[in-house]
């Protein structure tokens, strides 16, 4: 499951780099009994890794969706082909679109610059991104390109990952290679950032605003990239100027209409990064992926998570991991610094608890049911038990897709099951990266005729829950997605029956 291993980034303990272990024990006590789940975390001062953790059945080694934090990428990669002289920010868009131009260019499009895209001022009045996933499009740019701009470019902040998607777009269009292709040698090599995967429109474009997955060391690499303006192991990687410019509030983003944003949302953005109090700047993504940049702390924060309120986790951040940073210099070894590397190798998601209590009806087990129509085109399903763990097999066209759930425990799984597609189900974001895609999964018997098993995705930020309910020979299945708007799939079946034998 892991990939072939890369170079690590040094350790040291916190309070050798001037941070109490204290400080992060009290972020870690924040998090118990928190409304959102903690995935990985990494810590790092003075180029140092002073904190890391992983919440089982996470782990370093596997790739994370990083959503709306793939935009920094985009930008960087803008930033790099401004250096090459491949454009300017203030270059008209409409000239790298010659052939996706609406019959009639109106003079706000006309006056749209990469600096509106880069800063999200395009001049549209909402985010263009629903646009492009109208059913058999195939041309996202020239759907973005036809919509109303109603104000002047510039202007105005309105958050739009179809802007994002243009980058990207304008990156290929001169380079001829995808936005992944073109940063690998300029910016992944450098920091030794290996297999990184990125989605693409049906075009090949790289989507730009989403889709982008790394390790959450590859996330830290990156900020500590920016915290030292560019540069990595005595070489400019991107340039200083890029990174003042993407990093600095080059437009607000705290009008009357937002007014309802939480406060990180209020400081001001940048190139595809946006300000944030205590002169902090970050990437981040859609529940709760973050790469925080603390230029005055020399440190970076680096998170995944799965919220739906971005900003309780950074309040975490500033009140326990900013206050813990003490000093530039070390400080004496205290008690807290023993406890914390034991309390790090120890956190963990909770399984689904095991209730020895309820055992499943054995009429129900190694049955097949067949699924009653439905669109996800699903046919049927078995679940067989073990002494520790029940199986899930599901089939569809493609054949059958099989998830082993622990009892009590997680057990990590590949599997291809129709209805798990969280970048889809939660976002609508293009494709599920992986296929298969890796989860965890455990489950319990509520009673002898209803298992429910959770399904924790580890490349993405969800998890669902999946509950058959048994009733004589019909069957109920139900998913819940915890981060997902209302409603879920529900599919009946009923259990099947071969002439001359037994069900």
């Amino acid at each position: 499951m892991n990939a072939q291993p890369h170079p690590a980034l040094l350790r040291a303990t916190p309070e050798s780099q001037g941070v109490h272990s204290a400080g992060i024990l009290a972020f870690l006590n924040s998090l118990e009994g928190a409304p959102f789940r903690m995935h990985s975390f990494m810590f790092l001062r003075h180029g140092r890794v002073i904190a890391e953790g992983w919440w089982k059945p996470f782990e370093p080694g596997l790739r994370r969706y990083c959503y709306s934090l793939s935009k920094s990428f985009t930008s960087t990669a803008v930033g790099l082909a401004v250096a090459e002289g491949l454009l300017g920010v203030d270059d008209p868009v409409t000239r790298f679109f010659p052939a996706d131009l609406p019959a009639e260019v109106g003079a706000n499009l006309a006056a749209m610059r990469v600096r509106d895209l880069l800063t999200m001022t395009a001049g549209h009045a909402e985010d263009t991104t629903p646009v492009i996933f109208t059913p058999g499009l195939d041309n996202w740019a020239r759907a973005i390109l036809a919509l109303p701009v109603d104000g002047r470019p510039g202007t105005h902040f309105v958050y739009n990952s179809g802007a994002s998607y243009l980058l990207a777009a304008i990156v290929q269009g001169l380079t001829g290679r995808t936005v992944l292709d073109y940063l690998t040698a300029r910016l992944f090599e450098p920091l030794q950032i290996t297999d990184a995967i990125w989605e693409t429109c049906p075009r090949g474009i790289n989507t730009g605003g989403w889709g982008l997955s790394l390790r959450t060391e590859d996330i830290a690499r990156f900020g500590q990239l920016f915290l030292q303006r560019g540069r990595w192991n005595d070489a400019q990687v991107v340039p200083e100027a890029w990174v003042a410019a993407a990093t600095a509030a080059q437009v607000p983003n705290d009008g009357q209409d937002r007014g309802q944003e939480p406060i990180d949302w209020r400081q001001g953005y940048g190139y595809q990064f946006w300000r944030c109090r205590h002169d902090a700047y970050r990437g981040d993504g859609a529940f709760g992926q973050y790469c925080i940049v603390l230029p005055e702390q020399d440190a970076v924060v680096a998170i995944t998570s799965e919220t739906a309120d971005m900003q309780i986790i950074l309040d975490r951040v500033w009140a326990h991991l900013l206050t813990a940073i003490a000093s530039a210099g070390p400080l004496p070894p205290t008690v807290e610094a023993q406890q914390l590397p034991v309390r790090l190798a120890a956190l963990a998601l909770d399984p689904t608890p095991a209730d020895a209590s309820a055992q499943p009806a054995p009429e129900h087990l190694g049955r097949r049911y067949t699924l009653d129509a439905n669109p996800l085109g699903l046919q049927s399903l078995t679940i067989t038990a073990e002494a520790d763990a029940c199986r899930f097999a599901l089939t569809d066209g493609r054949g059958e897709q099989q998830v082993v759930c622990g009892y009590g425990a997680w057990v990590t799984n590949r599997s291809s099951v129709a209805f798990l597609a969280p970048t889809m189900i939660h976002l609508g974001f293009g494709r599920p990266v992986q296929d298969p895609q890796v989860l965890a999964a455990s489950a319990v018997w509520l009673d002898p005729h209803t298992v429910q098993m959770t399904w924790q995705f580890l490349e993405t930020a969800h998890r669902e829950t999946v509950t058959c309910r048994f009733e004589g020979e019909a069957l109920f299945l139900e998913v819940r997605h915890s981060a997902a708007e209302p409603g879920s799939p529900f599919l009946t079946g009923h259990q099947t029956r071969f002439p001359g034998r037994a069900a």
